[in-house]
């Protein structure tokens, strides 16, 4: 991309060189803390770091309306700023409506007609900009509000308007194509993800053999199964055990939705550490751990080793004949998990154990165990080509947000020129 003749350094490290008739001033020089107040009839705004400042009904996961007297919010208008409680991590949200805001929120106005909005809009999000907040303005204060007096004072680059313009709709133009580049990949990824979990859906709920002739399971919610396969009641396949024969240097483990069985040390920032372990029981590598507060999530795994676990979590040792991987991934089927959603009780679901009556007496498809064994490596190899299939996306993602972040930053600081022409493109 082209670049401008000369340069010069602006003495602010994260602006580096600009161009030479750029200018660089002083945020206070450029915009105002405004506090208007006493319009509570105006639309309700919403401050977010994906959309900007918007209507609260545009936002899916918005905050509980407030009640009471709205006259103490603050009034913001198109075109202004706000400075949240997250922007040392998400910059500064342009304002997309007139409205009114908690009055926890900064509002910044334009001082100078010049100052075009859609540029700054990019330069208050872009990553050099966050990252000067992070390092200059908050330091170590992170999660508090970001003090206008403290940010006034950071240098701001002034392009020509001319120049804020062309910027600002190169960058609209670009990345709005890099988001839909993002959007088709991700979309990708989604379809991939059902088709994986209808292929291994198939698999552990019929088998291998596409040819093998079905029977009536004799259960509704289970449907038709192979014909040499049984539908059995969980008792018969496994028994709950506590077991003391610990030995003491046992992996302390904890059982998540998304990873299974995971040793308790490795997460540690999302979880507390209990003080004693002494009341923790054992479980043996091949046991089955059922999560009996989240059953109705399907949050079933089987043990990788031997360890221990707290006395929420309800362990099933596997009879003969029983492969706990097998099961672990048949009781992750959506119809297993809605099974299990019936069978808890309580009426805050989430906080209602399955006891363990419910699921011994819950029917369970059987297949012989040699074809328990042949389905388990199968999956294994499907979750295996879908993961490479996933990572390339993934990588793809990344190398478009990369460009993206690059591209802003570049713009907003006049490493590269934007001419009418690149616009047009």
């Amino acid at each position: 991309m082209p670049k401008y003749e000369d340069y010069v350094d602006s003495g602010v490290e994260w602006l580096g060189k600009l161009p030479n008739h750029w200018d660089a001033i002083k945020m206070k020089f450029l915009f105002k803390d405004t506090s208007v107040k006493n319009k509570p009839n105006e639309t309700l705004l919403s401050v977010t770091q994906n959309q900007g400042v918007v209507p609260r009904e545009w936002v899916e996961n918005r905050m509980v309306m407030p009640s009471g007297n709205l006259d103490s919010f603050k009034f913001i208008e198109k075109g202004d700023f706000a400075i949240s409680l997250r922007s040392f991590e998400g910059g500064l949200e342009y304002c997309h409506h007139d409205g009114i805001i908690s009055p926890a929120y900064t509002v910044l106005k334009a001082k100078r007609a010049h100052l075009l909005a859609g540029y700054y809009k990019y330069l208050f999000k872009s990553q050099i900009f966050i990252s000067e907040l992070q390092t200059s303005i908050v330091g170590i204060r992170e999660g508090k509000n970001i003090s206008y007096e403290a940010l006034q004072y950071s240098l701001l680059p002034i392009p020509a308007e001319e120049e804020q313009s062309l910027i600002a709709n190169f960058l609209d133009k670009k990345t709005a194509q890099i988001d839909d580049a993002i959007a088709i990949k991700e979309q990708q990824i989604s379809l991939l993800k059902e088709r994986k979990q209808i292929i291994i859906q198939q698999a552990v709920t019929q088998g291998l053999d596409p040819n093998v002739p079905m029977k009536d399971s004799g259960v509704d919610w289970i449907g038709k199964i192979p014909e040499h396969w049984e539908v059995k009641q969980s008792r018969f396949l496994f028994r709950v055990v506590r077991r003391s024969d610990r030995r003491g240097d046992e992996v302390k483990y904890s059982v998540t939705q998304a990873r299974g069985l995971v040793p308790t040390d490795e997460m540690i920032e999302n979880s507390t550490q209990a003080e004693s372990f002494d009341s923790f029981q054992l479980c043996h590598k091949g046991d089955l751990v059922l999560n009996k507060y989240k059953a109705h999530l399907g949050v079933f795994w089987k043990a990788p080793d031997r360890g221990i676990i707290t006395n929420n979590y309800t362990v099933f040792s596997p009879l003969s004949n029983v492969s706990s991987k097998y099961f672990e991934l048949l009781f992750h089927t959506p119809v297993y998990v809605s099974i299990f959603r019936t069978l808890v009780y309580g009426v805050t679901e989430g906080m209602s154990p399955l006891y363990t009556n419910d699921f011994y007496n819950m029917r369970s498809i059987v297949p012989p165990f040699d074809e328990q064994l042949q389905i388990e490596s199968y999956v294994a190899d499907v979750e295996n080509r879908y993961s490479e299939a996933f990572s390339s996306l993934q990588n793809q993602i990344s190398s478009f947000k990369e460009y993206k972040t690059t591209l802003i930053n570049s713009a907003v600081t006049g490493k590269i020129k934007i001419t009418p022409e690149m616009v047009e493109q």
